[in-house]
């Protein structure tokens, strides 16, 4: 595990840790088509939709808007729109791809509406700890080494948990594409942080 990869998944109180954490059961997520279909006339659904995937949506969103608020509206918004769905086919659809790809989407749209002279890109913490804002500020400056597509790929796939074939389907890319981006931005990033790769 890369310097990099433990700031993500274990130091501290950062964001990205934050976000790694209360993601559904791999065994959960069998019930994401059905609830999907159910939620436009379901409370319930979307309720449970919406503690299985919060963190993840927010995570996607974060990537993308550099913004907490926005993100946290990026949030709301997907889940309204998961009521709004009326051609998904939960017997073939991909549930959780759909999600996330619908949070792309959304963060996509909501910060070209908001932050079109922002290309400022700032990792926040939250929480009242030192080791927060310390995590924080290192992941931001590692972070912004990386192009936009690279750093959602790394948000992705190391918050979200997402296979190299689900990102692929949500930015509309060749699975080998976001594989080499995905290498090339981990390279980018122990580089930055000085770590060897080498065993």
């Amino acid at each position: 595990m890369t310097l990099f990869q433990k700031s993500i998944n274990g130091g501290g109180e950062a964001i990205l840790t934050i976000l790694s954490r209360s993601r559904a059961d791999d065994k959960e997520y069998g019930e994401v088509n059905r609830l999907i279909a159910e939620c436009a006339s379901s409370k319930e659904s979307l309720g449970t939709l919406y503690k299985m995937f919060k963190s993840s949506v927010f995570a996607v969103a974060f990537s993308i808007t550099a913004d907490y608020h926005l993100a946290e509206d990026t949030v709301t918004e997907t889940f309204i729109r998961l009521t709004q769905v009326t051609g998904f086919n939960p017997k073939k659809g991909n549930g959780k791809g759909f999600i996330l790809k619908t949070a792309r989407n959304v963060a996509l749209e909501i910060r070209r509406r908001h932050l079109r002279e922002s290309r400022n890109f700032f990792i926040q913490g939250y929480g009242e700890a030192d080791k927060t804002v310390e995590d924080s500020i290192f992941i931001n400056q590692l972070l912004k080494h990386l192009s936009e597509k690279q750093r959602q790929i790394v948000v992705m796939k190391c918050c979200s948990d997402l296979t190299f074939r689900e990102i692929a389907e949500i930015m509309h890319s060749p699975e080998s594409t976001i594989k080499s981006r995905y290498q090339k931005a981990l390279s980018i990033l122990q580089e930055k942080a000085g770590v060897n790769s080498e065993k």
